[in-house]
């Protein structure tokens, strides 16, 4: 056979260099730049999975609170400001300071809002959100400060553990939508009327038929459509206030500490140290599962710059009116579904709440969503993270006697602050604080049962669990 020449004569002829096709195959897909027709739908599929959560924590806070349409507004702003620059900081980062450069959507998590509404309740009026707010930046700091070893802690937040307060949170917020449902204010002379119980009824049936007939997309935000046409259902009854659109600005950025100085109270900065333990435990978990879902694993340098993230967030968040912040579950489950695992989608999801903050006009359109429309939406939401628990503890080996006691025991002390809500009132106002919020409580007694079955003087026993990627 003949042989091929050699030298400068056989230059045109040899392999070409990789470039354009090639080169964005070798690209991993995490890194990698979609073009504009699939950047833009898969972006609005991220915010559509999350939106509903962004502003779930201040509404529901700042009705807590009594604050007024223009207020709770203002709160809405903030957190998709912030949810806005946490998802950015962390997709886009720092290479070796922040971010875990992953497709993962940071905002302020359900996780919180127990313990925030038990710190409300023991608070007066006006110093309700500066004693919130201080708690919370104390937790950021806490966050940063332990995130660099939380590796090591892992193995005392097992799925029994996390399970058991997941599962809390759900339960011990339920309260909270069906008091929406009634109308919302319990002084009102129609709390419980039956048209508030027909509008909740009416919007609960809308996210079902929705969730059974719907398909792809339409599915995944059954939520937003019952929201949206709960509203709407609500307009023609006079049910839906306006006036907030009226009194809300264009376009402006959050003041900072428009609600008051923080203020640092030692058992509400307890309360949120043990939930922002809880927070850090749920985004390892979410940086780990979406290393497997994007191959590439999250190393433990990952999960530090990841938690350093939400400590960054969680600590600057107060001073514009934001709220402790951690991964989105949701969104996993969106990169899970759609197997597009660029960060870049996510850093514009990223962008678009950025936006969406600097226009409280769109924050006063979501504060339009009457009470007993969110009771509808809210039994769907805080129901379902109840079953994320449960989903937890079917996978935490409840075959064992011990474990089942533990679940046991800590579920019951979870769920006292809500058999009888007057159970500790003759407790220290710190014990109130704390024993007070069911998540707190069951979050307490759950990590101490754990170190007393699975690891004080049992070296023999065969340990929980240990907290793994899904």
């Amino acid at each position: 056979m003949a042989q091929p020449a050699k030298g400068p004569a056989t230059a045109p002829c040899s392999t070409p260099p990789v470039h354009t096709e090639d080169a964005v195959t070798s690209v991993h897909p995490v890194d990698e730049k979609l073009h504009f027709s699939r950047l833009v739908p898969a972006a609005l599929q991220h915010i559509a999975a999350m939106y509903a959560g962004v502003v779930t924590p201040p509404l529901i806070i700042g009705q807590a609170c009594g604050l007024d349409i223009a207020a709770r507004t203002r709160l809405i702003a903030a957190s998709l400001l912030i949810a806005g620059v946490a998802t950015v900081l962390q997709t886009i980062g720092v290479k070796g300071l922040v971010g875990n450069r992953l497709p993962f959507v940071n905002a302020a998590s359900s996780a919180g809002i127990a313990p925030i509404l038990a710190i409300a309740e023991t608070n007066g009026k006006g110093h309700q959100l500066p004693a919130i707010y201080g708690a919370v930046m104390v937790a950021g700091v806490f966050c940063l400060a332990l995130g660099p070893f939380f590796g090591r802690l892992l193995r005392y937040f097992p799925p029994l553990v996390t399970g058991v307060v997941i599962t809390l949170i759900g339960v011990t917020l339920m309260p909270v939508p069906v008091s929406w449902a009634q109308g919302g204010d319990r002084t009102a002379a129609d709390f419980g009327a039956m048209r508030h119980l027909a509008l909740a009824g009416f919007t609960l049936a809308v996210i079902l038929l929705i969730q059974r007939f719907g398909r792809g997309f339409v599915r995944q935000i059954a939520l937003l459509f019952g929201l949206l046409i709960g509203t709407l259902a609500a307009i023609p009854f006079g049910m839906a206030d306006f006036s907030g659109l009226k009194s809300a600005p264009v376009a402006a950025l959050p003041t900072p500490f428009a609600f008051g100085a923080p203020e640092f109270q030692p058992a509400a900065v307890l309360s949120l140290c043990i939930v922002m333990l809880v927070l850090m435990t749920e985004s390892s978990a979410g940086m780990l599962a979406l290393g497997e879902i994007c191959d590439r694993r999250a190393d433990a340098g990952t999960i530090t710059r990841g938690l350093r993230t939400d400590g960054i967030a969680t600590l600057l968040g107060p001073v514009f009116g934001g709220f402790p912040t951690s991964a989105f579950a949701q969104n996993v489950g969106v990169v899970s579904l759609t197997r597009v695992r660029s960060r870049y989608v996510v850093a514009v999801a990223g962008g678009a709440l950025l936006v969406l903050g600097a226009f409280p006009v769109l924050g006063a359109v979501v504060s339009l969503v009457p009470m007993p429309v969110l009771g509808g939406a809210g039994i769907v939401l805080f129901g379902s993270i109840a079953v994320s628990g449960i989903r937890t503890l079917s996978g935490a080996g409840l075959d064992d006697s011990s474990n089942i006691i533990l679940v046991a025991v800590a579920l019951g002390a979870g769920i006292i602050p809500l058999a009888a809500p007057a159970f500790y009132a003759d407790f220290p106002a710190w014990a109130q604080t704390v024993l007070g919020s069911g998540i707190s409580a069951g979050a307490l007694v759950a990590v101490l049962l754990n170190l007393f079955f699975h690891h004080l003087g049992t070296r023999s026993r065969r340990p929980a669990p240990a907290l793994e990627s899904p």
